[in-house]
C-alpha cells in the first residue's frame, strides 16, 4: 500500500514478491523526489509501474519475447530469466500520465522534472519518448528491455493497459488536492498577457513635442515679425507726424524700445522718468550704494595694508588647508552612487546581514580560433546534432587546462599564499570543499579522463562526451545520466551547473550550437571583514595576471574580476593626470598673459602681468584646498567628481573676477586729489557688487543642490558652493592686495617676477585694449543694429524649441563601457558579455523576519505546490516568468519550502532519522536502525506545522545531495534560511530566479523597475501592507541603478533649486530689480535646457555625472549673464539699446577673456584624453557648457535687454 495506493484486487494473489517492491521503491525514488509535488502525477505514475509489477492481470498486456535458462545456484533448479517483455500500453492513459506531468516544476533547477527524467528536454518530450526512456534498459534503472507499445485496441491477442487516470486538475480519493498552477498549467487559466506596449506620442504620426514645438515657433516668428514691421510702420508715421507738425513733442511709444534710433530726434532719445521713485526703488538704491561703499572702503584698506592682509590671507588658507590631512576619498561605487538612506542601500544592507553579502565575480568567456564545429550522430538513433566548435573535446581539453590553472593561482598577502581554494564559495564545505565552478567542465567533474570516458567497441561509440552533455544540458542537477556512462551531471560542489550560465552564443535552448563558453569562480564576500577581503584582493590581481598572460591560440579569451572596474577607473585616473596638467597649464598661461595690458614694446617687461596672474591662479587653487580641507576637516569624504570638476569650475568663476577688476583698472584714470589705495578702492566699489552677485548666487544654488539624494552631487554640491565663496573673498581681499602691490611696481617701473630691476622713467598713459576697442566700437554695435537683433532673437528661439522638443529624448543611464579606457580588456569582455551571455544577473525575492511559515496560512501564501493559494510568493513570480518580454524575469525561482515539503515526505527516503538518538540519517546510509522522519499515515504524508516544521528543516539544509535523495538543500538553499532563536524559528529567507539578458542601462533600470512592482504587489497579496515585515527584490545591480528611477525628479530638483537660488538672490542684490532679476534666471534657463538638446545630439546620457555638470553649469552661466546684467541696470544711457550696447562693450570683453577663452584652449585638451568618460561628459559638456554660455551671454542676453530690459 505504501507503493501502490488503491491497488487492490480483493482475495486475488499478485505477481511480485517483497524484493520486486524494494526493486520498485529504489528505482522510483528520483521520479518520487521530483513528481510527486503533483499528486495525480505520481499516482498516475505509479499505476503504470505497479501494474507492470505486481497486476495479476499481466497476462494480458505483457508479453515476454526473450528469456534465458539458468540455474540457481542455492536451489540448484533450472528457472527462466526474462530478457525482454512487451509492454502494451494504452495511448490514452500514456496521454494523460503525460499531460498530468509535463508542467511539475523541479524548484531547486528552475527546470521541468521530465526534463530529469525524459533523456532530453522537456520540450522535446512527449508521452512515447517518455515512456520509451523509462523502459529503455541503458538508462541503468531497468533490469531488463521493456518495449512498450501503445494502442486503445486489442492488438495480437493483448489487451492494453488502459487503466482510469487522474488530471493534474483533480483531486485525490486519499484527499490529496489537485495540482498547483506552477505544476499544472489548467489551474492557472489564461496566460497573463503583458499590458500594451504605450504608443508613442505623434501627431499626424509625428512625434508630438516636435509637431507642438514646430507650431510654437512658427507662431512666435508670425507675431515677432508682424510686430517688427508694424512697428517700423508705425515709427515711420510717428517719425513723420513729429518732423511735420509736433517737432517738440515727446512721443513715448511702446514700439520704441524695439526699434530705438541713435539719432539725437529719436522718439526714444532723452527718456526719463519723471515719476516718483517707488519703494522697491528707493531701497535697491540704498542698498546698492551700500554695497559700493562697503567695497570701495574694504578696497582702499587692503591697497593700504597689503601686507597685513596677504599673510591673514595666508594663515587662512594654511588653517583651513590643515584639514587636507583627514581627507579620504570614496572608491567604492556604492558609497558613491548610492544614498545611505535610499531604497536600494537598505534592502542591500539587509540581504548582506542576514544572508551574507553577494559573492564576489571572477569570469572568463571563451571563443575559440578553430573552425571544429562538428555533427553528432547518435549510436541508438535520432536526429544528427550539430555541436558548435567550442565543445570539440580537444577544446574542452585546453579550456580546462586554463580552468585549472586559474585554480593553482598563488597570491602573496602578508607572507600568506591565498589560493582560490581558500577564498572561493564551497556550499558543501566542510564536508566538501570543492569550489563552485560554473563551468560546463563540471558537467565532466572538472577532469580529463571523465570528458575523454566512453564506452563503445573497435566499430562503434555507444556512448561519450556528446552523449553525456546533451543529458546534462537538460537535467543538470542529475546524478547519473541514465547512458551507458552513468556519469553525475551535478557539480564537484554539490549544486547544478545550468547551461545558461555556462554556455553562450546558442539560439533558443539549443545549447549544442553554443560558440562561446563561460566560467563563473564565485568568490566569498566578506561582511565587515576587512583582513578576507584583502585576500580575495590580493588572489583577484594575480588572477588578472594570469589571464592577460595567459597564451594559447586557439582560444579567445576575454575576463572579468570583482575588482577589475575600480582597477581600470584608478588606472585611467591616472592616465589623464597628464591631460588635466596641459589642460591646466595652457589656461595658466593664459590667464598670466592675457592679464597684461603692453602698451609699447619698451615697457614689456613692465606691463606684463605674470606675476600678477600666478598669483591670481594660486588664489584659486588655494580657495579648492580650503574647501576640501575644511569638509575633511569635519569627515565629509571626496569623490572622484570633487577632484575632477571644482577646479575647472572656480577657475572659471575666479578667473572671470581676476580679469573684470584688473581690466577695469586698466580703462580707469585715477581723479585729482585720489590716490592709488583710494582709486583701486573705488574701482572694486565699482564691480565688487557684481562680482557678489554672481559668487553669492553660485554658492546658494551650489548649497541648495546639496539637498539632493544623490550622493555625488550633495558631494559636489558642498565643496563647489564653498569653494565658491572663499573664492570671492580672497579676490577681494588678498588678490586686491597683490594688484595694489602689482600697480605700486609698474608705476615704479620695475620688471615683472624681477621686481628687484628697474628700468628708466618712461611716459605712462592709460589706453582700451584691443579687445575692449572691438567689443565697444564694431560688435556692440553690429549686434545692436536693428535688422541683427530680430535675427539674433529668432535664432535663439529657434534653437530652444528644438531643445525642448528633444528634452524628453535625451537617453538616461551610464554604460559600463565608457567608464573604461580605450585599451582597457574590460572593453572586449562587455562586448562578449553583450554578445554570448544569455542569461541575466540573479534576482531574489527577500521574504523580511516575520513570516510565519508554521503555520499551514503562511506556508500557502510563500508554496508554489499542491495546496498553495494562486497568488503566492512563487506563484506570481512563475506567472511573471511567462511573460519574461515583459517582466524581465527569466525563469520560476527556486523554492527552498517546496523542495523541503518533497524532502519530508514520509514515501521517500530523504528524510530519515537514527531511531535511537532522532539525529539525521543521510539517505546514503545503510543502517537497519534509520527510520523515516514522519509516519506514512494520512497525516504523516501532510504538510509538517508548528514543531515538526521546524525539527526537520535544519536536518533539510544541511543534507547534501546523493543519488538516493537529490533533495537535499544544504548546497541550494543553506544560505537561503535566515535560522533564529536557536533554529526554533524561521527568519528571513529569499527565493532566488534571475533576470533575462539585460544589455543596455534602460534593460537594467526597467528589469529593477518592474522587479519592485512584483514585490509590491506579492506583499500586497499576502497582506503584508502594515505589518512589520514585507517582500522585497535584491539584485547585486540595483544599487547602481536606482538613481536613474529618479533621475529625471532629481535633476528637475536641483537645477530648480539653483535657479530659484539664483532669481533670488539676483532680486536683491540688484537692488530689487524683479525684472533683471527674471531676465537672468530666464537666460539661464535657456542655456540649460539647450544644454539637454546637446546632449541629445551627442549622445551624451543623463545620469549622476552629467546632473554635476548641468549644476555646474548653472553656476557658470551666472558668470556670462549676471555681469552684463548688472551693468545694464546701472549704465545711465537714455534708451534700452544704449544700455545693452554700453554694458556688452564694458563687460563683454572681461567675460570674453575672462571665462570663454580661458577654458576654450584647456577644453579642447580634454578630447586627448583616454578615457571615453572624459571624452563624453568632460569635453562635450564643458565646450557645450562655455559655447552656449558665452553666445547667450554675450549675443543673446544684451538683444533680449535692448527689447525688455527695465527702462
Amino acid at each position: 500500500m505504501e507503493l501502490c495506493p488503491g491497488f487492490d484486487y480483493g482475495n486475488v494473489s499478485l505477481c511480485c514478491d517483497v524484493q520486486q517492491l524494494q526493486t520498485l521503491k529504489g528505482n522510483l525514488q528520483l521520479p518520487l523526489q521530483f513528481l510527486s509535488r503533483c499528486p495525480s502525477c505520481f499516482v498516475n505514475l505509479m499505476n503504470l509501474f505497479c501494474e507492470l509489477t505486481c497486476s495479476p492481470r499481466q497476462s494480458e498486456f505483457l508479453n515476454v519475447t526473450q528469456f534465458s535458462s539458468y540455474v540457481d545456484p542455492a536451489t540448484k533448479e533450472n528457472k527462466t530469466n526474462v530478457l525482454e517483455v512487451e509492454f502494451y500500453i494504452g495511448q490514452m492513459f500514456a496521454n494523460a500520465m503525460y499531460n498530468a506531468c509535463k508542467d511539475v516544476e523541479a524548484p531547486s533547477s528552475n527546470e521541468k522534472a521530465l526534463g530529469l527524467l525524459c533523456g532530453k528536454d522537456a520540450k522535446d518530450c512527449n508521452a512515447t519518448n517518455w515512456i520509451q526512456y523509462m523502459f529503455n534498459i541503458n538508462n541503468g534503472q531497468t533490469p531488463f528491455s521493456i518495449v512498450p507499445i501503445f494502442t486503445d485496441l486489442p492488438m495480437r491477442g493483448m489487451i492494453p493497459m488502459n487503466n482510469a487516470t487522474k488530471g493534474c486538475n483533480e483531486s485525490l480519493d486519499d484527499g490529496s488536492g489537485p495540482c498547483s498552477c506552477q505544476d499544472c498549467s489548467l489551474m492557472c487559466g489564461p496566460k497573463p498577457q503583458p499590458p500594451p506596449v504605450q504608443p508613442p506620442w505623434t501627431i499626424l504620426g509625428l512625434d508630438a513635442m516636435a509637431v507642438i514645438m514646430w507650431v510654437f515657433y512658427m507662431a512666435f516668428l508670425l507675431i515677432f515679425i508682424g510686430a517688427v514691421l508694424g512697428a517700423w510702420l508705425l515709427l515711420f508715421f510717428l517719425m513723420f507726424n513729429v518732423y511735420f507738425i509736433y517737432r517738440k513733442r515727446r512721443i513715448l511709444s511702446e514700439y520704441g524700445p524695439i526699434l530705438d534710433s541713435k539719432t539725437i530726434n529719436s522718439i526714444n532719445g532723452g527718456i526719463e522718468d519723471q515719476g516718483m521713485a517707488s519703494c522697491c526703488e528707493t531701497l535697491g538704491e540704498r542698498f546698492e550704494n551700500l554695497l559700493r561703499v562697503v567695497f570701495s572702503r574694504w578696497g582702499t584698506l587692503c591697497v593700504r595694508y597689503p601686507l597685513i592682509v596677504i599673510l591673514a590671507s595666508m594663515v587662512f588658507i594654511a588653517a583651513c588647508s590643515s584639514g587636507l590631512i583627514y581627507m579620504k576619498v570614496i572608491m567604492d561605487p556604492v558609497e558613491l552612487w548610492s544614498s545611505p538612506s535610499s531604497q536600494a542601500r537598505e534592502e542591500k544592507d539587509y540581504f548582506d546581514s542576514h544572508f551574507g553579502p553577494f559573492f564576489r565575480t571572477e569570469q572568463v568567456i571563451i571563443t575559440t580560433t578553430l573552425n571544429s564545429s562538428s555533427i553528432y550522430s547518435p549510436y541508438f538513433g535520432g536526429p544528427d546534432v550539430p555541436f558548435g566548435a567550442p565543445l570539440d573535446k580537444d577544446v574542452l581539453h585546453q579550456v580546462l587546462d586554463l580552468q585549472n590553472g586559474i585554480e593553482a593561482i598563488q597570491a602573496i598577502y602578508e607572507h600568506e599564499t591565498v589560493m582560490l581554494k581558500d577564498i572561493c564559495l564551497a556550499p558543501l564545505a566542510p564536508y566538501n570543499n570543492n569550489c563552485t565552478i560554473l563551468s560546463v567542465l563540471n558537467y565532466f567533474q572538472n577532469s580529463h579522463s571523465v570528458l575523454d570516458h566512453h564506452v563503445g567497441d573497435e566499430f562503434y561509440t555507444y556512448a561519450d562526451y556528446h552523449t553525456h552533455f546533451l543529458y546534462c544540458v537538460n537535467a543538470p542537477a542529475s546524478l547519473n545520466d541514465t547512458s551507458l556512462l552513468h556519469d553525475p551531471c551535478l557539480g564537484t560542489f554539490g549544486g547544478p551547473v545550468f547551461p545558461w550560465l555556462v554556455l553562450g552564443g546558442y539560439d533558443a535552448t539549443n545549447y549544442n550550437n553554443a560558440t562561446a563558453l563561460v566560467i563563473t569562480f564565485p568568490v566569498n564576500n566578506y561582511h565587515n571583514d576587512t583582513e578576507k577581503v584583502n585576500k580575495a584582493l590580493a588572489w583577484e590581481k594575480a588572477f588578472i595576471k594570469f589571464v592577460q598572460g595567459y597564451n594559447n591560440t586557439n582560444l579567445t579569451i576575454s575576463f572579468s574580476s570583482e575588482r577589475s572596474i575600480e582597477d581600470e577607473i584608478n588606472r585611467e585616473s591616472n592616465s589623464d593626470i597628464v591631460t588635466i596638467l596641459i589642460s591646466y597649464f595652457i589656461m595658466f598661461v593664459y590667464i598670466s598673459l592675457a592679464l597684461g595690458h603692453i602698451q609699447s614694446f619698451r615697457r614689456l617687461l613692465v606691463d606684463s602681468k605674470i606675476s600678477l596672474g600666478i598669483a591670481g591662479i594660486l588664489i584659486v587653487l588655494s580657495s579648492v584646498t580650503c574647501s576640501l580641507g575644511i569638509f575633511s576637516f569635519v569627515g565629509i569624504p571626496l569623490t572622484l567628481i570633487v577632484i575632477e570638476v571644482i577646479p575647472f569650475l572656480v577657475l572659471a568663476v575666479g578667473v572671470d573676477n581676476i580679469f573684470i577688476i584688473v581690466q577695469t583698472y586698466q580703462r580707469d584714470e585715477r581723479m585729482p586729489q585720489e590716490d592709488l589705495p583710494q582709486q583701486i578702492g573705488r574701482i572694486l566699489g565699482d564691480v565688487a557688487p557684481s562680482m557678489f552677485l554672481s559668487s553669492f548666487s553660485e554658492t546658494v544654488a551650489f548649497f541648495l543642490g546639496a539637498l539632493s539624494v544623490m550622493p555625488a552631487v550633495r558631494t559636489f554640491s558642498l565643496f563647489a558652493g564653498l569653494a565658491v565663496f572663499i573664492d570671492f573673498l580672497l579676490q577681494i581681499s588678498c588678490f586686491v592686495s597683490l594688484l595694489g602691490l602689482d600697480v605700486k611696481r609698474q608705476e615704479s617701473n620695475r620688471v615683472d617676477i624681477l621686481c628687484c630691476v628697474k628700468l628708466n622713467e618712461s611716459n605712462q598713459h592709460k589706453s582700451d585694449g584691443c579687445l575692449f576697442r572691438f567689443f565697444k566700437s564694431v560688435y556692440s554695435p553690429f549686434l545692436m543694429k536693428e535688422w541683427v537683433r530680430p535675427i539674433v532673437i529668432a535664432v535663439f528661439v529657434g534653437i530652444l524649441s528644438f531643445s525642448i522638443a528633444v528634452l524628453n529624448k535625451v537617453e538616461i543611464g551610464l554604460d559600463q563601457k565608457l567608464s573604461m579606457p580605450d585599451d582597457s580588456y574590460m572593453l572586449n569582455y562587455f562586448d562578449n558579455l553583450s554578445t554570448y551571455l544569455h542569461t541575466g544577473p540573479p534576482v531574489y525575492f527577500v521574504v523580511k523576519e516575520g513570516h510565519d511559515y508554521k503555520s499551514l496560512e503562511g506556508q500557502n501564501m510563500v508554496c508554489g505546490g499542491v495546496g498553495c493559494n494562486n497568488n503566492s510568493l512563487v506563484q506570481q513570480i512563475y506567472m511573471a516568468s511567462q511573460i519574461d518580454n515583459y517582466t524581465r524575469i527569466g525563469f520560476t525561482p527556486s523554492s527552498w519550502l517546496d523542495d523541503y515539503f518533497d524532502w519530508v515526505k514520509p514515501q521517500s527516503t530523504c528524510c530519515r532519522v537514527y531511531n535511537s538518538s532522532g539525529q539525521f540519517c543521510n539517505a546514503s546510509v545503510v543502517d537497519k536502525s534509520c527510520v523515516r522522519c514522519r509516519p506514512l499515515t494520512t497525516k504523516g504524508k501532510m504538510r509538517p506545522e508548528d514543531g515538526d516544521f521546524m525539527k526537520f528543516l535544519p536536518m533539510f539544509l544541511s543534507d547534501n545531495p546523493n543519488p538516493k535523495c537529490g533533495k537535499g538543500g544544504h548546497a541550494a538553499y543553506s544560505s537561503a534560511v535566515d535560522l533564529i532563536q536557536n533554529n526554533t524559528d524561521v527568519g528571513a529567507t529569499y527565493f532566488m530566479t534571475y533576470h533575462t539578458i539585460l544589455k543596455t542601462s534602460p534593460d537594467f533600470i526597467d528589469a529593477m523597475k518592474k522587479a519592485r512592482m512584483l514585490a509590491d504587489n506579492i506583499t500586497q497579496s499576502m497582506g503584508l501592507e502594515g505589518k512589520s515585515y514585507s517582500v522585497f527584490p535584491y539584485s547585486v545591480f540595483y544599487v547602481f541603478y536606482e538613481q536613474y528611477l529618479t533621475i529625471v525628479e532629481d535633476t528637475a530638483f536641483n537645477l530648480g533649486m539653483s535657479l530659484t537660488a539664483i532669481f533670488v538672490v539676483t532680486l536683491i542684490l540688484l537692488g530689487f530689480e524683479l525684472w533683471s532679476a527674471v531676465v537672468v534666471s530666464l537666460t539661464i534657463a535657456m542655456i540649460l535646457v539647450n544644454m539637454f538638446g546637446v546632449m541629445w545630439l551627442w549622445s551624451i546620457s543623463l545620469n549622476a555625472v552629467s546632473l554635476v555638470n548641468l549644476v555646474m553649469s548653472c553656476g557658470i552661466s551666472v558668470e556670462f549673464c549676471s555681469h552684463i546684467v548688472r551693468a545694464f541696470s546701472i549704465s545711465t544711457k537714455g534708451s534700452r539699446v544704449q544700455r545693452a550696447e554700453e554694458a556688452l562693450a564694458h563687460m563683454g570683453s572681461s567675460v570674453f577673456s575672462g571665462i570663454t577663452l580661458t577654458k576654450f584652449g584647456g577644453i579642447l585638451i580634454l578630447a586627448l584624453s583616454k578615457s571615453q568618460i572624459f571624452q563624453i561628459f568632460y569635453f562635450r559638456m564643458y565646450l557645450a557648457i562655455v559655447l552656449l554660455g558665452a553666445t547667450h551671454g554675450l549675443i543673446f542676453l544684451p538683444v533680449l535687454l535692448s527689447y525688455i530690459g527695465r527702462i
